[in-house]
């Protein structure tokens, strides 16, 4: 069957997927204001004192990870490479990160880093330095803490933004209700709409990149070995493609109510790790962990040598493919071009949950701060609470 535009456009709205629990927010506003996306970089680290890379704590903001990277090697003096840092943070917003410069003999420039080709929407503050004897490499840190502005929000089953104020006191204990069943079990970890690029046309393009013959491996060496077929560069296609079928193995297992409980074959994930492990049933010690939030559920980022998962685990994943054209396509093309499997939690846990409500002019606001493991996505935190969001 062949795919439709319409299919990757549904598809890639993660607006559709299921949750556990019906979001009682109806709608709401966030980025309305640089402020009210806060990233903070949390990277608990002991300095030396020594060495020659300066690592800079900076704030910025209206620009992304890689260009203020640029900037900082050409003030610097010191090629691209040599400047280091930990994760990609969201250009519209409020961001904190570290950056390591690699400066030889501990030779500063002369002058002060304040580049002057920024926009007016565009900041950069420094607010530390320290020397230590390592660059900064890419995955170090192991957390964000986010601080996140929820405006204009309307709730659901009132015709009114306005409702009385005793229907607002209970909608309100309601949500909080909900914040803390979130707070306690987590939410499904669920891939965010950025990973699919606007109206879905990452998956459009991991679709053109498969209908290409797959690059050949190089002839063999004079000592007889094959080599390796070239590394492919498409990853952002690539990671589009194994993000969109996780997210509907995931969306099965949250309508089924699996999500968090395991099936039999399932391969589980050691909270705060990447370590995995696979069980063929679901024991009373593996129940109390998963309760506990000690081990999650997985499903797999497809690829070849997805050999861990067995049974009804195995066999949703494989089921939920092979009923979708589009994921079919997103597989086999992944598997043609020897991508490896790899396993994601379906559960996301939620650190240091709290919240602030706040009226405005008779508008409710709601202020977030939480934290979550890298590689996880704070709007699905948000989508757990919220049936439509807008920026």
């Amino acid at each position: 069957m062949t795919v439709q535009d319409h299919d990757i456009t549904a598809a890639t709205d993660t607006a559709n997927l299921p949750q556990p629990i019906q979001p009682l927010l109806k709608h709401a506003t966030y980025k309305a204001h640089t402020t009210d996306f806060i990233v903070n970089e949390l990277l608990p680290l002991e300095f030396t004192g020594e060495g020659e890379h300066l690592w800079l704590h900076i704030q910025k903001s209206g620009m992304n990870t890689a260009y203020l990277a640029k900037l900082l090697s050409e003030w610097a003096d010191i090629p691209l490479r040599d400047v280091g840092f930990s994760g990609l943070k969201d250009r519209h917003a409020l961001t904190t990160q570290w950056f390591s410069l690699r400066i030889p003999k501990k030779q500063l420039p002369d002058s002060e880093f304040a580049p002057v080709d920024i926009g007016a929407n565009e900041s950069i503050t420094i607010l530390e330095q320290q020397w230590h004897n390592k660059k900064l490499n890419r995955g170090t840190h192991r957390a964000n803490q986010f601080i996140i502005t929820l405006r204009d929000i309307e709730f659901v089953g009132f015709d009114t933004p306005s409702p009385s104020s005793e229907q607002l006191l209970s909608v309100k204990q309601a949500v909080e209700q909900h914040l803390v069943i979130i707070g306690q079990s987590g939410v499904p970890n669920y891939f965010g709409p950025q990973r699919f690029g606007r109206s879905g046309n990452n998956i459009r393009e991991a679709l053109s990149l498969f209908a290409r013959p797959v690059p050949e491996a190089r002839p063999p060496s004079n000592k007889g070995k094959r080599k390796r077929v070239p590394r492919e560069q498409n990853t952002m296609e690539l990671s589009a493609a194994r993000s969109l079928i996780f997210n509907e193995i995931l969306a099965a297992r949250v309508r089924d109510g699996s999500w968090n409980h395991g099936l039999a074959g399932e391969v589980f994930n050691l909270d705060g790790s990447g370590s995995i492990f696979a069980s063929d049933e679901i024991d009373d010690t593996l129940r109390a962990r998963l309760e506990s939030g000690d081990i999650h559920p997985t499903a797999v980022l497809w690829g070849t040598g997805n050999e861990k998962v067995s049974g009804k685990a195995a066999a949703m994943e494989a089921d939920t493919v092979a009923h979708s054209p589009l994921l079919t396509q997103l597989a086999t093309g992944l598997e043609q071009r020897d991508i490896k499997a790899q396993r994601r939690a379906l559960r996301l846990p939620i650190e240091a949950l709290s919240w602030e409500w706040q009226d405005t002019e008779g508008s409710q606001i709601l202020i977030l701060n939480f934290t979550l493991t890298t590689g996880s996505f704070a709007t699905s935190v948000l989508a757990s609470l919220v049936q439509e969001l807008n920026t």
